[in-house]
């Protein structure tokens, strides 16, 4: 069998797919005989921000209020709801919250304007593509439901708990495989994770605060996530979650760790 040395990637221009010439991403495997198969990787991962963006969905049906609820709940500073059809009660709930509005009218270019990202989730494949069409010429990023090859950008099956996001992404290939292992990843990182990160969040402020070198304190937030405070919050053992505080901290925070927990537990109620 040929030695195969590592796995790199190159950027290839001169390598392209599809109608707009999208540069993609290789991956070479190179062995003993010489470069074997390249494998097309499409997406590149990422978490953005949406803090003072404003974003744009047309279409407000089942599969639309999921993403509308999603970007307001990300934090985007506005989002244009775009329906020919009157606004249900699902929609209406949401619509109360600050920043969002609704147009009952057809999709129209100038819907893009000043929008950082577009999801379009209409019945019409028509209107999807030109509204893909227009955010490529507009360096707008898009999303068509049920079209990858359509968007921008995929939106990835993800698992949250507090402040831990698990994203899944088969590329498009497979949503129901996403799903799938959405679900696995759901039973497999409970709420305990959630109330560690909370936990983790108050700690190091109170930890950085003493002034000690990078070096401990790196020392000490290792030893937090190698301790047994996941297993204690999963089996709601408060005595034995203060007791690995008291294990770990500083003597001096110790008078503090009621305190950590109880707000946790009130915030996560």
């Amino acid at each position: 069998m040929a030695r195969r040395s590592p796995l790199f990637a190159v950027s290839a221009p001169y390598l392209t797919r599809g109608e707009y010439g999208k540069i993609d991403c290789f991956a070479i495997l190179q062995t003993g005989q010489g470069f074997g198969m390249i494998f097309r990787m499409r997406y590149y991962p990422m978490f953005v921000s949406l803090a003072g963006r404003a974003c744009l969905v047309v279409g407000a049906g089942q599969v639309g209020l999921r993403k509308i609820e999603t970007l307001a709940e990300c934090g985007a500073s506005s989002v244009l709801v775009v329906d020919k059809n009157p606004p249900d009660k699902a929609l209406e709930l949401l619509l109360r919250r600050p920043g969002l509005t609704f147009a009952q009218r057809d999709f129209q270019e100038t819907d893009l304007e000043g929008k950082f990202l577009a999801i379009a989730s209409t019945s019409s494949s028509q209107v999807n593509q030109r509204i893909s069409d227009l955010c490529r010429l507009r360096g707008v990023l898009c999303n068509i439901v049920d079209q990858p090859d359509a968007c921008t950008f995929i939106v990835p099956a993800t698992v949250r708990q507090g402040d831990l996001t698990l994203a899944v992404s088969t590329g498009g290939q497979s949503p129901a495989l996403a799903k799938t292992i959405r679900k696995d990843l759901q039973n497999a990182y409970g709420r305990e994770y959630a109330l560690f990160l909370a936990l983790m969040g108050r700690l190091r402020t109170l930890v950085l605060a003493q002034g000690q070198e990078t070096e401990a304190n790196t020392a000490l937030f290792r030893k937090l996530v190698g301790s047994r405070l996941l297993e204690a919050f999963k089996n709601n053992d408060i005595p034995l979650a203060m007791a690995e505080l008291a294990a770990h901290l500083p003597t001096h925070l110790h008078d503090q760790v009621p305190s950590l927990i109880t707000e946790i537990l009130h915030d996560s109620a």
